[in-house]
């Protein structure tokens, strides 16, 4: 009691307020805010302790630093502080007001329960309000006692002997030991009262950047240059968040403008913070705890934790993948500097390959999926791109959002223009054209990072592909049941498929698992920037090459089938039959596989010179592979395992059915084997329709005439010959 009274009255006696007049003269003018105050009642020496990091005379520094440490002791000297928040503390049990009813150590206590109870209020956890003027003077105690953490009571007494351990080395001041404790926050060894303390006291600097005395410090300068608080529509409260902070500085830095090195050290930092701890999240605390609140609501709120961290911009934000991946970043991207932002590119690039280790795959594929929502977040992609996409999909800035635009919006918008040709217009740059191939090649890899597919197709995920697990088989999965997809589903699958016609090395597995016979047969096509369908082609060509392994075989033949589903999926075809197909079958569907458009075609094919090219590309495969004609495929489908089982069964490939199947359905045919209906009518009538359709028909044809005629004179010639032996043995 006799001690509390002795440290009031040094906070409140003229004398020691005549003391601060005196040794702090230069510096009481100097602040305008202390100058003002009213003598005799302890406010200058508290207006004093709250501006004591502008004092630069050496005296008065002395003098406040010694007042900070008692006025920071108790809670009831610390000026106005008891009158505003006398009656939150009854209302939260915090303790009793009454002089002398809690001893010294205990009155950090006090402000610890109003902080806990600040925090919680933030999560909006029921029952718990606080008055503003409360709430001002808890943010500012925090605030003033961000540089020394002898200054916050609770937190010194709970981790003395955390600090002992993990921050023996470490200074007091300009909250160094803060920043180490939270450094060791997760260790195994840390006291949970310690662990407790420093949560609440990152997330006071969650809702006040202030509350770091560091960050504010390093970043002073960068924020008044970039106007982070100068949004007057803005209430004051959000503007002072570290989400705010970071957001702001962050889009500076995307911008290309210059912030200090000393900034992002600190910015860095509390990403890693907010990125390693989710509670620190009040959005994300909320929505965990509440069981009733939509997936769609949680899903946000980690995006906005993603953005606000922004880990694609340096890997090292998130420690689990940091620490999950490092094996592989020393041997697979071992090239690239640490911390750059082509360290994610580079891991990706090598998914599912065998450098890649199962929990870096785990983790990269987390975050990949949020960073694929939002094209912002890829920082190697923004740079190239921002330009671009406000010029034609009319984005907003770094850190604005549009409510109207779903994710992944504004990459679809992108990769739709990055295949134009120059007379459609509104092409992408060079830069950002690679950048959308790069995105695109790495989202091949899995359904999961390409949002719009994963929207729109779920239930067809579920009900065709729930046993296609391995990477790549989803996709392959959609494409081969392109036809039985909701719509929806289908045009998405059916745009993919397209924009892979045109640049094949979308199929990044595909293109792996083809490197050897790219690197014998295909590697001056596979070095084009521009593909147009030769790569695909030239595989094709060399499919029966030694080099070929299943692996490629059967994703060649996969691409040969699909392309077999829709004239779009051929890009040679395409380009080349575009205008004949919509000139010349107004009526047919988009879906349509290219041997109909062909067959309905036929009777005015040769109104077009540029069919012919096509054809012979695209209907010739299928006279070998019955699985290329999907006509013959499907009205022989009860007959050729009737009829040509054996050769089925005694394939040891796929390759050996190349022209077995045919050959045997047509021995079958000559044998006068009834076959079923449709298949004799659709099938080989479509063969004989395309023969007829060949540039090559009058060659054909005339070729078939000389054998009839050469072989009526053969047989004329025989006769004459048999009637004259015949004649002699009867003379004799």
């Amino acid at each position: 009691m006799l001690l509390w009274n002795y440290k009031f009255n040094l906070t409140t006696d003229p004398k020691f307020e005549s003391v601060a007049v005196e040794v702090c003269k230069t510096t009481i003018s100097g602040i305008k805010e202390c100058a003002a105050e009213e003598r005799g009642k302890g406010y200058l020496v508290s207006c004093l302790v709250d501006h004591r990091t502008n004092i630069s005379e050496y005296q008065c520094n002395q003098y406040i630093t010694k007042m900070t440490s008692i006025v920071f002791s108790d809670y009831r000297l610390i000026c106005g502080f008891m009158d505003k928040c006398k009656d939150d503390i009854n209302k939260l049990h915090c303790g009793s007001v009454n002089t002398g009813d809690k001893d010294i150590h205990s009155q950090g206590e006090v402000i610890a329960c109003l902080e806990k109870g600040l925090v919680s209020e933030a999560e909006e956890q029921p029952a718990i309000t606080i008055k503003e003027d409360c709430k001002k003077s808890i943010m500012r105690v925090a605030e003033l006692s961000s540089d020394d953490f002898h200054l916050d009571r609770h937190l010194y007494f709970a981790c003395r002997e955390d600090r002992e351990r993990y921050c023996e080395n470490t200074p007091a001041g300009e909250g160094k030991v803060y920043k180490c404790l939270f450094n060791h926050k997760f260790e195994e060894s840390m006291s949970d009262k310690c662990k407790d303390a420093l949560s609440t006291r990152q997330k006071l600097i969650a809702q006040d950047y202030k509350v770091s005395y560091s960050l504010a410090k390093a970043c002073k300068p960068d924020l008044r240059k970039y106007r982070c608080n100068m949004d007057t529509a803005m209430p004051r409260a959000r503007e002072a968040k570290l989400s705010y902070l970071l957001l702001c500085l962050e889009a500076a830095v995307h911008r290309g403008q210059t912030v200090s090195g000393e900034c992002q050290g600190e910015m860095l930092d509390y990403r890693r913070m907010l990125m390693e701890d989710y509670s620190l999240s009040p959005e994300i605390v909320l929505v965990s705890r509440d069981k009733g609140i939509l997936e769609g609501h949680c899903q946000k709120a980690l995006q906005t934790l993603i953005q606000e961290t922004d880990p694609g911009a340096d890997y090292r934000i998130d420690r689990a993948l940091n620490e999950a991946c490092e094996s592989v970043i020393q041997t697979a991207c071992k090239h690239i500097r640490n911390g750059d932002p082509m360290i994610l590119s580079c891991l990706m690039e090598h998914l599912y390959t065998d450098k890649m280790v199962e929990d870096c795959e785990h983790r990269l594929l987390e975050l990949q999926y949020f960073i694929s929502r939002d094209w912002k977040l890829d920082p190697i992609l923004y740079k190239k791109c921002q330009n671009d996409a406000s010029r034609i999909c009319h984005t907003h800035g770094w850190n604005e959002t549009s409510e109207f635009m779903p994710p992944g919006a504004v990459f679809s918008c992108l990769y739709r223009h990055a295949y134009r040709t120059e007379m459609q217009g509104r092409r992408l740059s060079r830069d950002c054209k690679t950048e959308v191939q790069r995105i695109l090649h790495q989202r091949a890899l899995d359904v999961k990072l390409d949002p719009e597919l994963q929207q729109r197709c779920m239930t067809d995920l579920g009900k065709w592909c729930s046993e296609k697990t391995e990477a790549g088989q989803e996709l392959e999965c959609l494409q081969d049941h392109l036809d039985e997809l909701v719509t929806s589903c289908r045009d998405v699958v059916g745009n993919l498929t397209e924009l892979e016609s045109e640049d094949i090395q979308i199929e990044a597995l595909l293109i792996r698992a083809c490197e050897p016979v790219i690197q014998s047969y295909c590697h001056e096509v596979a070095d084009n920037q521009i593909d147009t369908g030769d790569l695909m082609e030239c595989l094709v060509a060399n499919k029966h090459q030694k080099e070929m392994n299943e692996k490629c075989t059967v994703g060649v033949t996969h691409f040969q089938l699909i392309q077999m589903k829709d004239f779009r999926f051929s890009y040679k075809f395409k380009m080349a039959c575009k205008e004949d197909v919509l000139k010349l079958c107004p009526n047919i569907k988009k879906n349509n596989i290219a041997i109909v458009v062909l067959t309905m075609c036929s009777k005015a094919a040769n109104k077009s010179k540029n069919l012919f090219p096509s054809i012979k590309f695209d209907a010739f495969p299928s006279i070998l592979d019955y699985r290329l004609n999907p006509v013959l495929r499907k009205a022989c489908k009860a007959d050729i395992p009737k009829f040509c089982q054996g050769i089925l069964n005694n394939a040891k490939d796929d390759n050996e059915l190349e022209g077995q199947v045919i050959s045997c359905l047509k021995l079958k045919y000559a044998d006068q084997v009834r076959t079923h209906d449709r298949c004799e009518s659709e099938g080989f009538s479509d063969l004989a329709g395309q023969v007829f359709t060949s540039p090559a028909k009058n060659y054909i044809l005339s070729m078939l005439a000389m054998c009839v005629v050469l072989l009526f004179l053969m047989g004329l010639l025989c006769g004459r010959i048999t009637k004259r032996v015949t004649q002699e043995l009867k003379d004799r």
